[in-house]
């Protein structure tokens, strides 16, 4: 979505939500970065080559799409779980928006150095 998105009368650019979205998802342990969706992993997402994506429901509601890449050892399902609890945590406080849904991508594991 390259137009600002429109909840309750304000316009928020795309750029504003990703940042908010990337931030809580870095936040989250056992992620190593929010990614771009390239690569084997990310091949539905090559086209976008975003690691945020956005949409609206009828009733204003954010759905999120978001691409990680994870850390080795980290139990993907635990991962999931808590970037989903983040993230719509993350938009519900800052923007003050519901949120439909969170999906969650894991693209790749990030071995430790």
């Amino acid at each position: 979505m390259s137009d600002e998105i429109r909840l309750d009368g304000m316009n928020i650019a795309p750029a504003v939500l990703d940042t908010i979205v990337t931030m809580a998802v870095e936040g989250v342990e056992g992620v190593a970065c929010a990614s771009s969706g390239q690569g084997i992993g990310g091949l539905m997402n090559r086209a976008a080559g975003k690691a945020v994506e956005f949409s609206l429901n009828d009733e204003g509601e954010v759905a999120v799409g978001v691409h990680v890449t994870a850390v080795y050892g980290t139990p993907l399902m635990e991962i999931g779980k808590k970037v989903k609890a983040e993230v719509a945590d993350a938009i519900r406080s800052q923007v003050g928006a519901g949120v439909a849904s969170v999906d969650v991508f894991i693209d790749g594991i990030e071995f430790p150095a």
